[in-house]
């Protein structure tokens, strides 16, 4: 094989202390083999991330050669996603006192290797999160980028996993893959029952016994954060009438994060309302008010909820998906009212903006929750998803009535998993009742989606009965409630929450 050696300036960087820097150009040698100087194609970069989830149970891309690496970035219009810092946990601005010298000075070596102005380069500084996304063609700038020591993560910022293959997770309420639909349908008499004033209790209520503990607790003066696709601009009980019947004295905040275009450049949202109507079913689970138009309860029907439309769907594939994520759990963490974050989206891979974001957030005392996973048949070898694989979040999946260690049809289970909740009835195979997406309509909603927007309602029950405790204290009373508490189950953690006994 015929070696082309290239010689290229390479910036040799030293930070003192006090963030002074000494830069001399250094030449060093760099040697790309012809064969690598052809990208691998986007399939032959798809089969590499899935032998090793298949081998190793996960895949970062840190792990992956820089021709894979580039290779990936040729893939998604050379978007590259730096993360960096003095060290691994060094990804918060406010704390990290040289992150605007480290940060030039990266792109500084970009722009020697890619002969490019900065304004070619630099599409999106964060502001509270050390990383950048920078546009790199040149595989030689990303070798001299990996050598840094001020490097937490290189990752191809758009190269999309699931367009090669398909989808993560699948509403059981959605003919499409996404987590998508707006369907209604007629709610069969045995899947709930009817609580004053005249709103519909979920059958899965009573198996955690939620209807009991709501003589407690129903959430008042608790904020929780959903990140999803958006609220419907169409279900005014999450609207104009999220005061309605026995709920009062509360708010709903709509935001939108998420920028629909293929361009990264673009910066404009698309607005807080849901165009999926996934994240109108988790926040109903989580928030509906007790009404009186004869629709489904939410668990914490007092509570406070902050919504965010932070993607298009729940597959979390390219750009401004992870984006969006990113920026709602960072915004949720500046929230000095939110206390509980629930997410039912996810990659099957880690994502390293998105895990500063939900590290940046977790360290603002935020609890929060994420799905363990709803799969279709080709992510079957897959345990349990990002983000709730991280140690910062809670993991939950779903399982069927009466049980806390049989996994739904669809849902993922593994040593990450905390809790479970009961979404799948035996007989009939119906999930939980959820308010849809539209005015006095209902529909059914499954999966490890509701389970994780149904577990951050009974936390917010619990929240709010002991408002002065702290996360870990309200973590520790859901976990001494829950069936296999003390003894973790090594697939289903410590199983179904018993909410009554949570709030005692």
């Amino acid at each position: 094989m015929v070696n082309r050696l290239l010689k290229i300036a390479f910036v040799a960087l030293f930070l003192t202390a006090s963030c002074s820097k000494d830069e001399s150009i250094q030449e060093n040698a760099i040697v790309i083999s012809d064969a690598q100087r052809t990208p691998m194609s986007a399939m032959e970069v798809k089969h590499k991330i899935d032998e090793s989830l298949q081998t190793k149970g996960s895949f970062n891309w840190k792990d992956a050669s820089t021709h894979m690496l580039w290779s990936a970035s040729v893939h998604g219009q050379n978007i590259i996603t730096i993360g960096f810092g003095n060290n691994s946990n060094d990804f918060d601005r406010s704390k990290s006192t040289n992150n605007a010298a480290v940060q030039k000075q990266l792109l500084t070596i970009i722009q020697q290797y890619e002969g490019q102005a900065l304004s070619e380069i630099l599409i999106n500084a964060d502001p509270y999160l050390n990383l950048m996304d920078v546009v790199i063609k040149n595989q030689e700038t990303l070798i001299a980028l990996r050598q840094s020591k001020f490097i937490r993560y290189i990752e191809p910022g758009d190269f999309k996993y699931f367009a090669l293959s398909g989808s993560i997770e699948k509403s059981d309420s959605s003919s499409t893959s996404s987590g998508c639909g707006f369907d209604a349908t007629t709610l069969n008499v045995s899947d709930y029952t009817t609580v004053t004033p005249n709103a519909k209790a979920p059958w899965t209520f009573y198996q955690h016994n939620i209807p009991s503990a709501w003589n407690y607790s129903t959430g008042a003066g608790v904020t929780i954060g959903i990140v999803d696709t958006g609220t419907s601009p169409n279900q005014t009980l999450l609207g104009s009438n999220f005061n309605d019947g026995l709920s009062s004295g509360r708010t709903i905040q709509k935001f939108g994060v998420y920028v629909d275009s293929i361009w990264p450049w673009s910066t404009g949202t698309d607005g807080p309302n849901d165009q999926c109507g996934h994240g109108t079913s988790m926040a109903s689970v989580a928030a509906a008010p007790r009404n009186d138009n004869g629709l489904p309860v939410g668990v914490a029907y007092n509570a406070n909820l902050v919504t965010y439309r932070a993607a298009s769907n729940v597959v979390l594939d390219g750009y401004h998906e992870q984006n969006g994520v990113k920026n709602a759990f960072t915004a949720l963490g500046n929230n000095n009212n939110v206390k509980i974050i629930s997410m039912s989206m996810g990659h099957i891979f880690s994502v390293g903006k998105i895990s500063d974001g939900v590290k940046y957030a977790y360290n603002k005392g935020k609890l929060i929750f994420c799905a363990g996973g709803t799969s279709t048949s080709f992510t079957t070898f897959v345990g349990v998803i990002f983000p709730a694989s991280m140690a910062e979040t809670v993991a939950v999946t779903g399982v069927k009535e009466g049980t806390s260690n049989q996994a739904c049809d669809v849902c993922h289970t593994g040593g990450k998993i905390e809790f479970t909740v009961a979404m799948q009835r035996n007989a009939s195979g119906n999930t939980v009742p959820v308010t849809s997406y539209y005015d006095n309509q209902s529909d059914y909603v499954g999966g490890s989606s509701v389970a994780t927007a149904t577990t951050a309602g009974i936390a917010a029950l619990v929240w709010a009965k002991n408002p002065t405790w702290t996360r870990t204290q309200v973590l520790n009373k859901l976990r001494q409630s829950a069936t296999y508490f003390p003894t973790k189950n090594s697939e289903y953690g410590y199983g179904n929450i018993n909410a009554l006994l949570a709030v005692q």
